[in-house]
């Protein structure tokens, strides 16, 4: 039997491969990838939303979005041990941007900070969540360097995948209940609507007929409870297309007479046009309105952007295939 012969695994120094947290390793991890990678870490579905959010008189190194709960998740990043400031800025920006995941990537974590955040899991309700990660990089040989982060602390009881400690089941199953009644209610009300299957994530999405634009409605905890509206532009033409609608901000605003955010979330090129108002899914008395509100509003968006969807300019088949082969929206 022929021998087979294998490559020896070695650490390399990530100080090689960053040198500088907030000039080369938050960009990188701002990367579509590579915050897919932190997301299969930890089991969560990050989408970016800003990098170097600011916080007061500081920045926050990102601010994602839990696209299953719509719930804020803070990044914070060191290339070194842990020290004390850290876990005080870690802390005051969670506070100041109401995140109820809070992921510290370092390094090397000293023990009195690992037990810290140990503390912190403790004695917080369930709805908050704090990660340590160090981040570690890899070779065989003279081959390509590969990043690894390593969990050295998370939440009690914590499920890789299945959310075990941020999304109680019963949220999950309320979830699921509303957007399966929402589907069934629209599409009775508006049967040429193209809903997705419903699901337990905050929101359910509705297809427009062109690959990587949709319309989205949402349910989340954010800010107190909200209900939302939105069109979603994602992939390599998503700036171009979302500036095709920007320039007629104007005109848009003025058929679709509610009040609307233009966002750009740039490192995973999303875009998106949204609105919002307030509403609880613990408040089940208030379904029918809730219902109500999101079906006008949906139709309303869908009957402004229509013509404006159909005009923009067509990919390629295979460009489109490529391009979002691994959007699951």
């Amino acid at each position: 039997m022929a021998h087979t012969f294998l490559g020896k695994l070695e650490p390399v120094d990530v100080k090689t491969v960053w040198e500088n947290e907030a000039s080369d390793f938050t960009p990188w991890l701002a990367q579509e990838d590579n915050l897919a990678l932190l997301s299969e870490t930890i089991g969560l579905e990050l989408e970016l939303q800003e990098q170097e959010k600011q916080v007061g008189r500081y920045r926050a190194d990102l601010l994602c979005r839990d696209t299953t709960t719509d719930q804020w998740v803070l990044i914070e990043n060191q290339l070194e041990k842990t020290n004390h400031r850290h876990l005080g800025q870690l802390l005051t920006y969670a506070a100041g941007l109401e995140a109820v995941t809070i992921v510290w990537i370092a390094q090397a974590f000293n023990d009195e900070h690992r037990a810290a955040l140990d503390w912190l899991n403790e004695i917080t309700d369930e709805r908050f969540n704090f990660f340590g990660l160090e981040i570690e990089s890899w070779r065989i040989g003279e081959s390509e360097i590969a990043p690894k982060f390593n969990v050295v602390c998370k939440p009690n009881e914590w499920t890789k995948g299945g959310g075990g400690g941020a999304v109680p089941d019963e949220d999950n199953a309320t979830r699921l209940e509303f957007w399966k009644e929402f589907r069934e209610f629209a599409l009775k009300q508006e049967p040429r609507l193209k809903p997705r299957k419903a699901t337990s994530k905050a929101r359910l999405i509705f297809q427009t007929g062109r690959k990587g634009v949709s319309l989205h409605t949402r349910i989340t905890q954010l800010k107190g409870g909200m209900l939302g509206v939105s069109l979603s532009i994602r992939g390599k033409h998503a700036k171009a297309y979302f500036e095709v609608f920007k320039a007629q901000q104007q005109e848009i605003e003025t058929e679709l007479r509610v009040p609307v955010d233009w966002v750009a979330s740039h490192g995973q090129k999303i875009y998106q046009v949204r609105t919002q108002t307030p509403g609880k899914i613990e408040d089940h008395d208030k379904w029918p309105q809730y219902r109500d509100w999101l079906l006008k509003t949906l139709v309303h968006f869908q009957r402004v952007f229509a013509d404006r969807i159909a005009a923009l300019p067509v990919v390629s088949t295979r460009e489109a295939d490529e391009e979002y082969a691994d959007d699951d929206e």
